[in-house]
């Protein structure tokens, strides 16, 4: 039998590289606005959100290049893979995203998508790049974090 957290959470897919490639500022939380296929599909377990990006169009927060395949048993309804999608939040969480990613070198990128008590959700950051310094910083330090308990453990 499969263990359920505590908040009912499944982790759908998750952005592994964001981390190796941004720094993060804050995180939010927010609903997406999908389709019935898209939705299914997403059951699935497909989803892809290492090129996605979000960005501010009317006022409003779009999900840019997530690509959630075609559903198969969808009939004529389905749905377009690289459709933009809509972010579902709060009126002041919208202007706050806005006014931070209106700063330079902020953007808004996708960390992992999951179902919280039946609902889509996805977790965005607001995030600055990398420097390709910053990248071998950060492998260093992980690296020496690594050894340093791989020595503790061996001396315990």
């Amino acid at each position: 039998m499969k263990k359920k957290t505590s908040y009912g959470l499944k982790i759908i897919s998750v952005n592994r590289k964001a981390s190796f490639n941004y720094f993060f500022e804050s995180v939010y939380e927010a609903g997406i606005a999908l389709k019935g296929s898209e939705i299914k599909s997403i059951r699935t377990g497909k989803v892809n959100i290492s090129e996605a990006y979000g960005i501010e169009r009317y006022g409003e927060i779009f999900l840019m290049n997530s690509h959630i395949p075609l559903y198969k048993n969808a009939s004529s309804t389905n749905h377009n893979p690289t459709d933009d999608r809509k972010l579902l939040l709060n009126k002041n969480e919208i202007n706050k995203l806005i006014g931070k990613i209106n700063r330079e070198g902020f953007t808004l990128i996708p960390t992992k998508i999951y179902f919280k008590r039946g609902k889509a959700k996805v977790e965005i950051a607001v995030a600055k790049g990398k420097k390709q310094y910053d990248k071998r910083q950060s492998k260093k330090t992980k690296d020496w974090q690594r050894d340093r308990a791989r020595y503790v453990r061996k001396t315990s």
